[in-house]
């Protein structure tokens, strides 16, 4: 059995405890095995009510307090993990199996493959309905956005990445080019353009009070940054609520 990066998981029987270190497959295994979780990172914050033990952050993570769960796995994501920690975790024997997700696609066949592989349960009906929600064909190229995810200084979404890939799904064309999530002034990102600045809520939280009018008169729209960055069970309503969001 492999991970999206092509490692070995060794596992013989199907996990009875899992730890995530991912927010949004926290989520998707809360609210589709629930009895297999165990822990996950203080940023998991999805299903509200979920109380499993924490394991610090995403980049930080108590290795000493995850041996301590006893998990079968660990579920982990090459973006949002390091490798570090992944290698420590199986220096101490403990599976991990990582994610690779850059695409919409790309989700939906990993969490189909972690399912049904690396937890070895039934694909649950959301990601059907979200494989179903996606089928539909991109809109195009219309509107040229641009998608800040901090200020001071200023971040912004860039290509290969996944919120990338949902701004052209639902027809939207990033005008930031540049790989991952580039630091650029936002005076050098205005200048390239955008007719819209996406202004999602997390991980910076901006507002009506803060962001749109650095904008300099370019139109903003708030949007739940849920939507825009989790996959998972959000990807169900993420299209419609995006599409709500910029009164596409």
């Amino acid at each position: 059995m492999r991970d999206d990066l092509g490692a070995e998981v060794p596992l013989s029987t199907a996990p009875l405890r899992v730890v995530s270190l991912v927010p949004s497959i926290t989520e998707a295994i809360a609210v589709s095995a629930p009895e297999v979780l165990v822990g996950a990172t203080d940023w998991c914050n999805y299903p509200p009510d979920l109380s499993v033990a924490r394991v610090r952050g995403t980049k930080n993570p108590n290795l000493t307090a995850i041996a301590e769960l006893r998990p079968d796995l660990v579920v982990a994501n090459q973006e949002e993990n390091r490798k570090l920690d992944v290698d420590r975790l199986r220096a101490r024997g403990i599976a991990v199996w990582v994610t690779r997700i850059e695409t919409v696609d790309e989700a939906l066949g990993s969490l189909r493959r972690l399912f049904t592989g690396g937890l070895d349960v039934a694909p649950p009906a959301w990601l059907e309905e979200a494989e179903q929600v996606w089928a539909q064909p991109a809109l195009g190229e219309g509107r040229r956005v641009a998608v800040p995810i901090w200020r001071k200084p200023w971040f912004w979404v860039g290509s290969g990445t996944y919120i990338d890939d949902v701004l052209s799904r639902i027809g939207l064309a990033n005008v930031v080019t540049a790989p991952r999530y580039p630091k650029i002034g936002l005076a050098d990102t205005l200048a390239l353009n955008p007719e819209l600045v996406l202004l999602p809520d997390e991980p910076y939280a901006f507002s009506a009070d803060d962001g749109p009018a650095a904008m300099a008169g370019i139109a903003t729209a708030l949007v739940p940054g849920r939507a825009l960055s989790w996959y998972g069970p959000a990807m169900v309503s993420a299209r419609r609520t995006l599409d709500e969001a910029i009164g596409g």
